[in-house]
């Protein structure tokens, strides 16, 4: 390694020091700002705060730009000002360069592992807030992605959370809608549960049997002898971005829209699983005969398993609004742990219900919305519910609802960049038809024990 390569690497993680010292110093500072207003009666400029919180921390480009990211999608978790924001920041941190990956690798498969491929690309394929993708070769010929994580990753995940507990500290003084702590504890532990390469290889096991029967969805194969808790080699799934095909007829749109309906779906109605980052590029289009053939599912860091009774409860509350069944509804929030609710507070969430909900409710080909950018869906709901919940709220969000909330509008945008029409009644109803709750919690069950998981199965 040269004097001049050394100095690059060792300036950009300088770099990165000082940006977590001055996040910090600037969060601090517009702490004391809101503080000094509340005191003496000011009122806040939520916007300008905004604005000064977006440009604290838009110099880490790490984890905790993923969370922000995650709650500019939940309604009121911060206000709508810091959601719009900070939804324009960047995930990506910095690619490490070649001297750093070799010291990597070397830490990861030892000295020799060059040697243990056929080829392995210098520059990375795709860069993430953890770690950046490799594409390599190996030694019989199969071309692997190899994911390496961030050197001091797990350090700066617990800086982030630190910087996310202060966020969340400046909103409760804004006498918020939602109560975050339970959020702000669910968070925490799935960010921290994606530094686990170990596991996410696990979870790619559990959704090779899940998508089993779904050929056309492609999990990728892992190659545990060339992977470790901080490196992940996979076979390259050879794809295009989904939005490449955004001008394609609509036939080639809904094809995709509707295999990403059943990616989604499928492994949540049936074992109570899911894919809580459904981010554009975590998936990729692969093509037979020149049209699209089906996706590749790409990243496993974020999975969540919910207990048999919540998926239960989905299924209650959709059957209670399609009926207008108001017990069956009420039973469904209880169910998810919501407490001390009133006619109020029932009809407040139902707005988020029904709008979630609302393209499942009635069979016919629909659009998923109309008239809305992928950028700005449910923003117009969040708002009611946040203006709603200000005068009748507070409420505590059950923890299971973060990833949930995000999966679901994360799809939805998805189906917007495609301007997809599909009757997705039919769709949803297909994948609950035969839904029973005991048969979730032992195919769950099963699922876990197999990929190893099963320690992380909740109570059901």
């Amino acid at each position: 390694m040269s004097s001049t390569d050394r100095d690059r690497e060792q300036n950009r993680f300088s770099a990165r020091v000082n940006r977590y010292a001055r996040v910090g110093t600037n969060m601090g500072g517009i702490a004391a700002k809101l503080a000094g207003q509340r005191l003496f009666g000011m009122e806040v400029d939520n916007e300008k705060q905004a604005a000064e919180l977006a440009s604290a921390l838009g110099g880490l480009k790490g984890p905790l730009m993923k969370v922000a990211q995650l709650l500019s999608t939940i309604p009121d978790a911060i206000p709508p000002e810091y959601a719009t924001e900070l939804s324009k920041l960047q995930s990506a941190a910095p690619p490490m360069g070649w001297p750093f990956v070799k010291r990597r690798m070397i830490a990861e498969l030892g000295a020799g592992w060059q040697k243990r491929f056929e080829s392995f690309d210098r520059e990375p394929a795709a860069a993430a807030s953890l770690g950046q993708v490799h594409k390599a070769r190996h030694q019989d010929g199969t071309p692997l992605a190899c994911k390496l994580q961030y050197p001091d990753m797990a350090s700066a995940v617990e800086a982030d959370l630190q910087q996310l507990s202060m966020l969340f500290s400046l909103h409760r003084r804004m006498r918020p809608a939602i109560d975050t702590r339970e959020i702000a504890k669910e968070i925490g532990e799935r960010v921290r549960e994606e530094l686990d390469y170990v596991r996410e290889a696990r979870h790619i096991a559990a959704y090779s049997e899940i998508l089993a029967d779904e050929p056309r969805i492609r999990v990728p194969e892992v190659f545990p002898e060339l992977s470790t808790k901080r490196l992940l080699t996979m076979r390259w799934l050879e794809g295009k971005p989904l939005l490449t095909y955004k001008e394609h007829d609509l036939e080639d749109r809904n094809r995709i829209a509707e295999v990403m309906f059943r990616a989604w779906w499928r492994p949540f109605s049936h074992y109570g699983i899911i894919h809580g980052d459904p981010h554009l590029g975590n998936y990729t289009v692969y093509e037979e005969n020149g049209r699209p053939g089906g996706i590749n599912l790409l990243d496993y860091g974020c999975i969540r398993v919910f207990p048999s009774s919540f998926v239960s409860g989905v299924v209650d509350l959709y059957r209670g609004l399609l009926e207008d069944d108001r017990e069956r509804i009420v039973g469904a929030y209880e169910r998810w742990g919501f407490k001390g609710l009133t006619k109020d507070l029932i009809e407040i969430l139902n707005i988020w219900a029904r709008f979630i909900y609302g393209p499942l409710l009635t069979d016919r080909t629909r659009a998923i919305a109309e008239g809305v950018s992928p950028a700005q869906y449910g923003r117009k709901e969040a708002f009611r519910v946040h203006q709603a919940l200000k005068e009748k709220g507070p409420v505590t969000i059950p923890r299971e609802f973060v990833f949930m909330d995000r999966a679901a509008i994360g799809l939805g945008g998805v189906f917007l960049h495609l301007r997809a029409e599909m009757n997705f009644y039919r769709l949803f109803n297909e994948q609950i038809e035969d839904f029973e709750e005991t048969r979730v919690a032992e195919r769950q069950l099963d699922t876990l024990r197999a990929a190893a998981l099963v320690a992380s199965a909740p109570p059901n």
